[in-house]
């Protein structure tokens, strides 16, 4: 049995999550986790509320999120660690972000209506979210009676390349590490397993990341250890994570991928360093 295992990506309904902090760590919890972070698409908002969560379920907790980017007309995620929870510099880029998927998810809604799916803004607003994407899209689709699963709203009209997906503004993965960095956290890039551009795969290595997403989501152990390679020949950090999104993507079970010990601690003590 693994003593120790610690989920370093996760999501909650503070973005596209479907579970809130508090129920996530409590999870998190009762599945033995040793620790955890919250990587929330460009917020921080659950921590207000896991903190005290965690406190109580004797669970530690490090800073993450979730930043997304284009390079080269590649999507391209990055995690951020362990920067401080307090940092104006990562509050002022979360605004920022917001703005961006504000106004491309306008586009959209108008590509949609153009499509014969109309959907009011207040539709995909939800109770709680304080990033609204794609999956909140889906979900508006869904409850109007358009499709009838969050995957087919991707996979005939909002996904990369169908007729109602608009890209939108983006931020670089370069301006987005020297945000990260500023505020005195690690960049990580995550999910190397879903790029599929080898080109930009090579480029992305050649950037002044902290670590690299070797364990992820449900990947065999073969998928994998490529990524591990290359994150211990560059000396880099070598993190791991579910994708956990509870009932959007109900596959990726909490605890799926994780990190040990040793690594959770490099991470952690960089967190306390800067709280």
């Amino acid at each position: 049995m693994i003593d120790f295992r610690a989920d370093l990506h996760c999501h909650t309904t503070c973005s596209d999550g479907t579970l809130t902090p508090v129920e996530i760590v409590k999870l998190a919890h009762e599945k033995g986790l040793k620790g955890l972070s919250i990587t929330d698409h460009d917020t921080v908002e659950a921590y207000k509320t896991a903190i005290p969560a965690a406190l109580h379920n004797q669970i530690p907790l490090i800073s993450g999120i979730e930043f997304s980017t284009m390079h080269h007309k590649t999507s391209i995620h990055l995690l951020g660690y362990s920067f401080s929870l307090k940092s104006t510099l990562i509050e002022d880029f979360c605004k920022k972000h917001i703005e961006r998927r504000l106004q491309r998810n306008r586009q959209i809604l108008a590509l949609l209506a153009a499509n014969g799916m109309p959907i009011a803004e207040e539709d995909i607003q939800g109770d709680h979210p304080h990033t609204i994407g794609r999956p909140h899209i889906a979900l508006a689709m869904m409850k109007k009676g358009y499709i009838n699963s969050i995957q087919e709203a991707f996979f005939k009209y909002i996904g990369e390349g169908k007729p109602c997906y608009a890209a939108g503004a983006y931020f670089t993965v370069e301006e987005t590490i020297d945000i990260i960095h500023q505020a005195n956290g690690l960049a990580i890039i995550a999910h190397p397993h879903l790029i599929e551009n080898n080109g930009v795969l090579h480029e992305l290595l050649s950037m002044k990341f902290d670590g690299i997403e070797g364990y992820y989501a449900r990947f065999p152990k073969e998928l994998q250890e490529r990524w591990v390679k290359i994150g211990k020949k560059k000396n880099w950090i070598i993190t791991g994570g579910s994708d956990f999104h509870g009932d959007i993507k109900p596959i990726l079970a909490l605890g799926s991928s994780w990190v040990n010990e040793e690594t959770f601690k490099i991470l952690h003590d960089h967190y306390k360093q800067n709280s």
